[in-house]
């Protein structure tokens, strides 16, 4: 019986260690393959996570070809941008109808219609991050271009030609976006710099030559149309579209924060009671409260203070600005912190 038993008992050894080899190999590809999932499943994580930002009307060029593209490109993030008034946007986030990830502001007082009890404390911080200034964008082909050519090499001022019969100039809506009020701050201190009463009415308000106004991110578009034989802009649109400018002096364009306390004698009140001041022309950005997407929105203000982010905002005519947080200061998240101080840090 003992020899009987034996070869059995090896075969039933030699089986059964087959099937724990075999077990063990289809264990371990299990493994691999669950670790291997895992690792892709990482990676793509942020390339199926949505990030997405409601922008002032200004920034359409630079969000969206150069911003968004290099933000996803760095971080596999997912991108999508909405371009309005900033004003508006603010009006569409108080209302709920957009529940962005980013919000970045053409004036960073606009921030305040989000903040506060009073405002559901939709927003408790933001931090500026670059600057602009104002000039006169013209038509190439407009019957006033050669004459504003010629400005500097005669006697005739950029006023006089905007106020010729037949002379169109487009300006942005002052109670949907920052531009608007600002281009009626731009003619209230010319009237003080030339020395010229009456001169802003006379430009914006000529019954006979009405300024005609649409909104922001419909302006260049207008001018290139040539529905327009001038308007008033922001400089990184009219370098995104290499049109030809005027140049204002430093005292009228709000791009010289030294000049703030200048600037600040002009004023506009809104419809709503809302009254805004002059400053230098800066933009800001923040987190929302509402941010479906948390981590994708700190990733996206990084990346926007980073070197790569900087250059980009620099190539598109736009001015740099050492950042600062204003607000609940604790409630902007600690990446976004770090990447402030870094940047202020140079």
């Amino acid at each position: 019986m003992k020899c009987l038993l034996s070869p059995l008992a090896s075969s039933l050894r030699l089986s059964f260690s087959v099937v724990l080899a075999f077990g063990t190999r289809r264990s371990l590809l299990l493994i691999l393959l669950v670790t291997g999932l895992a690792l892709d499943s990482s990676k793509s994580v942020a390339a199926d996570s949505l990030v997405t930002v409601l922008y002032a009307g200004s920034l359409g060029n630079l969000m969206e070809i150069d911003v968004g593209p290099a933000f996803s490109r760095a971080t596999g993030y997912k991108y999508r941008g909405e371009a309005k008034g900033s004003l508006l946007c603010a009006n569409l986030i108080k209302e709920q109808l957009r529940t962005p990830d980013v919000f970045i502001s053409a004036d960073p007082k606009v921030n305040l219609l989000l903040m506060g009890p009073e405002n559901g404390n939709l927003v408790r911080w933001y931090a500026t991050i670059f600057g602009n200034e104002l000039v006169l964008g013209y038509h190439p082909n407009s019957r006033f271009a050669a004459q504003l050519k010629q400005l500097g090499t005669d006697d005739i001022r950029v006023y006089e030609i905007l106020q010729q019969n037949g002379f169109r100039l487009g300006q942005g809506d002052p109670e949907l976006e920052p531009k608007g009020y600002r281009t009626l701050f731009l003619f209230d201190l010319a009237e003080k710099y030339y020395r010229q009463p009456g001169l802003a009415t006379k430009i914006l308000h000529d019954a006979e030559r009405p300024t005609l106004v649409f909104p922001e991110e419909q302006l260049v578009a207008r001018l290139e149309a040539g529905q327009l034989d001038a308007g008033i802009f922001y400089r990184n649109e009219i370098a995104e579209h290499d049109l030809p400018f005027i140049a204002f002096p430093r005292e009228l364009n709000l791009g010289d924060p030294a000049l703030d306390s200048y600037y600040s004698s002009a004023t506009y009140l809104n419809r709503k009671g809302v009254t805004y001041s002059g400053s230098a022309i800066v933009y800001s950005v923040t987190i929302p409260e509402r941010s479906q997407n948390r981590e994708g929105a700190i990733a996206l203000v990084s990346f926007l203070l980073s070197d790569e982010g900087r250059k980009i905002v620099e190539k598109h005519a736009l001015r740099v600005v050492q950042p600062s947080v204003s607000g609940e200061l604790d409630a902007a998240p600690s990446a976004v912190q770090t990447a402030l101080k870094r940047v202020g840090s140079r």
